[in-house]
């Protein structure tokens, strides 16, 4: 049976206020980002969510925290929705992190890992998916490599592509496995 994948970026941070490409480290949510969570919340609450699968960074985890508080939906951490590790990059300024993700596709940033293990890491999750998740629609909290994964897994779009597009952000992408 078909699984719909509801995909979220977490919310807004205090580094993506500044510019700053968090990376691996933790982050934490702005007033902003927490007020966007609860947007999220209850955008979602009564939508057909049979499970929540966040990155276990801060930022995502707050994110879900903030929506699905006093829920019965399941929040479930998993690692390899992470961001791309930049390795000595994590919390550098996103023009410099940014600015030259082609350069990354295949080898890591300093330190780190490759786009290319990042999205291999996502397709791991999504493979795991139908294994309980068959028939139902999921919601994934995510990042940048997140979004990636399901682009390029499910949707076939190639990483070279991914690397020239700018972040749109939008409520929510639709996948379908």
């Amino acid at each position: 049976m078909a699984i719909e994948i509801v995909y979220e970026t977490h919310s807004i941070t205090e580094d993506n206020e500044a510019a700053r490409a968090t990376g691996w480290l933790p982050g934490r949510l702005s007033a902003a980002g927490r007020r966007l969570a609860g947007e999220l919340g209850q955008r979602r609450r009564d939508d057909g969510i049979a499970a929540v699968f966040s990155s276990d960074l801060r930022r995502a985890v707050e994110t879900a925290e903030i929506a699905f508080a006093g829920t019965a939906v399941p929040v479930l951490l998993d690692w390899r929705l992470r961001e791309c590790d930049y390795g000595s990059l994590n919390g550098m300024p996103v023009a410099e992190v940014h600015g030259n993700r082609a350069e990354y596709l295949d080898a890591p940033y300093p330190g780190g890992e490759s786009w290319r293990q990042a999205v291999k890491r996502v397709r791991r999750f999504i493979d795991d998916v139908p294994l309980r998740w068959s028939g139902e629609r999921v919601l994934v909290i995510g990042h940048v490599a997140t979004r990636w994964g399901l682009d390029h897994v499910i949707n076939g779009v190639p990483l070279e592509e991914l690397a020239g597009r700018e972040f749109q952000w939008q409520e929510g992408w639709l996948y379908k496995i």
